[in-house]
Parts: C-alpha cells; sequence; structure tokens
C-alpha cells in the first residue's frame, strides 16, 4: 500500500509547526485525527517516524529522510494548486530568512524591508547568522550564504562573487613597516577571522595562477567581523577580510590595501532554497530583488 499524498503533506506541516494540535487548527482538523493519521503513515511505511513527548516532537532517522520528500510533495501540491487558481499571480503569506550578517547589515536590511514595502501584504523574518543553518531543518525559505553549497536537497543561485582584501591602518604600516609579499606578513600582527569555514589562520594567495595557503599568526582573534574592523582601524595589525567590509574605509584612507594583486580569497554569494520544481513566485522575486541591491553596490565586492 503506497502512502496517501495528504498524509504526507499533513505529516510535513506537523514537523514545520512543531505539533500535532497546530497542524490540526490549520486544516481545521480534532487532534486525534491528526494523530490517527500519522499512525496510519507509519503503518503503511513500518516504522516510526516522530518520536512523541509532552513537550516537543523528534524525528527519527527514518522520519528526517521522508520529511525532505514530504516537503517536496507539499510544495508540488501547493504549486498545483496555485496554478489553477490563480494564486500564484498574487503576493502574499511570510518568508523566513537567513543572512550572513556583514551583507545584512551593509544591505540585506534596507533591501528586504524595501521589499516588504513594494509587497504589504508580505512579512519576512530576517535573521542574521553566519552559521551554515539547516534549511530545511529549521524552516527558512531562502537563506543568503556566501562559501560552497554541500545539501543537493537545495539550488543555489550565485548572485556576485565576493572578494576579499588584506589591508592596515596607515598608522600601523608607519610603525612596523608596509608589506612587499605575501611571506612578509609572517612578520607581522595578523588580526585573525575566526569564522571562515577552514583555516583561519591559513590567508590564501595567488602566485602563477595558482591559489596557495600561508598560515599567519597574530595576537587578536574573534569571530564577529565588525570587531575585526575596529581592531584594524585603531592600528592593532593587519587584517584579512571580505572587501565590501572596509570598501568606505579604502576609499576614506582609513586602511591601507596590501598586496591587491596577491590576494586569492574569492567566494561566491549565494540565494539558496529547498530543492523543487517552481519554488513560490515570492521567493523568485525577493531573490531577484536582492540580486538588483548587490548589483547596485558591486563595486563594494
Amino acid at each position: 500500500m503506497m502512502p496517501k499524498t495528504d498524509d504526507l503533506v499533513l505529516f510535513a506541516q506537523v514537523i514545520e509547526l512543531g505539533s500535532f494540535s497546530k497542524a490540526a487548527e490549520v486544516n481545521g482538523l480534532t487532534n486525534s485525527v491528526v494523530s490517527k493519521r500519522i499512525a496510519r503513515l507509519e503503518k503503511v511505511l513500518g516504522t516510526t517516524l516522530i518520536y512523541r513527548t509532552t513537550r516537543r516532537l523528534t524525528l527519527s532517522e527514518a522520519g528526517r529522510v521522508l520529511y525532505q520528500q514530504a516537503q517536496l510533495v507539499a510544495q508540488a501540491s501547493k504549486d498545483a494548486f496555485e496554478a489553477v487558481s490563480g494564486f500564484s499571480q498574487s503576493l502574499q503569506g511570510h518568508i523566513r530568512i537567513s543572512v550572513p550578517t556583514i551583507s545584512g547589515e551593509l544591505i540585506l536590511a534596507e533591501a528586504i524591508a524595501e521589499f516588504c514595502e513594494l509587497h504589504p501584504i508580505i512579512s519576512v523574518d530576517m535573521s542574521l547568522d553566519n552559521r551554515f543553518v539547516d534549511q530545511i531543518k529549521e524552516g527558512y525559505d531562502l537563506v543568503i550564504r556566501t562559501g560552497h553549497l554541500e545539501d543537493s536537497n537545495l539550488i543555489a543561485r550565485r548572485l556576485l562573487d565576493s572578494r576579499w582584501t588584506i589591508c592596515a591602518a596607515p598608522n600601523y604600516i608607519s610603525r612596523h613597516g608596509k608589506p612587499q609579499t605575501p611571506e612578509d606578513l609572517l612578520q607581522h600582527n595578523c588580526l585573525i577571522y575566526s569564522y571562515q569555514e577552514s583555516g583561519a589562520r591559513d590567508w590564501l594567495f595567488t602566485q602563477h595562477g595558482k591559489i596557495y595557503p600561508l598560515r599567519v599568526s597574530g595576537n587578536f582573534s574573534t569571530d564577529n567581523a565588525a570587531a575585526l574592523r575596529k581592531a584594524a582601524l585603531a592600528g592593532h595589525g593587519v587584517a584579512y577580510v571580505p572587501r565590501c567590509l572596509v570598501y568606505p574605509d579604502l576609499q576614506a584612507g582609513s586602511l591601507v590595501e596590501l598586496l591587491p594583486h596577491q590576494v586569492g580569497k574569492v567566494l561566491g554569494i549565494y540565494a539558496v532554497y529547498p530543492y523543487s520544481r517552481q519554488p513560490p513566485r515570492k521567493i523568485k522575486l525577493l531573490i531577484e530583488h536582492i540580486r538588483s541591491r548587490y548589483m547596485d553596490i558591486k563595486h563594494y565586492f
């Protein structure tokens, strides 16, 4: 016996909403009916999907696998109904989005608030977080991330490239000299941005078209980009950061760019969303809006 499609959709809703009672309320059902339908789904599949306690629901391993697929079924059903009803031509509902702190503070907070003003019956909940969130498990509709995509259950659209830069304050350079080669940095106090995918002390450089790491050292590290920028501005050392973070400082002369033609770190900025044949129109329009705002200040990157 095959599972019923509406039971799969209901299962996805239970997990997304976090309780049987909320799923029951959304669908105009009683708690007992929701419980019976999830039990029927488990019986058909021959495995436990959800461990129930008085305070929370926990997915089994089989439940986690099914949840990913059930979300696709739910989205496909929604797309089909929207295509027939014409709902897809209107923009309404709620979007949960996670964005990196630098881009969030630099441009995305204003850009997303502007999007909400343009589409007043859409609400957006924006979280600023550098970590690679579990988009499906944590229920994000859209994630903006800098780095590399590995999860095959997600689709990533490249928005633009983010180049990194090495910089220091003029007073630091006057006291310690200006590095002429990457290896000169071994004699300098390098400020470490510890929140990176790997190798926070392994700064990347390019030589003869190839990228190579150089391990630097320093007496200050932080996982907060704004704190690192302030330490560099105060003349405490040399920083290796996304160029967009310090672009105004470089233009004002508060920071000086070092070894600009030898820096080897460039990362893509992506809009990431769960796999489906046709993402909701509101998500597609939000991605386009975000991309256009990035393009407005692409010289920062």
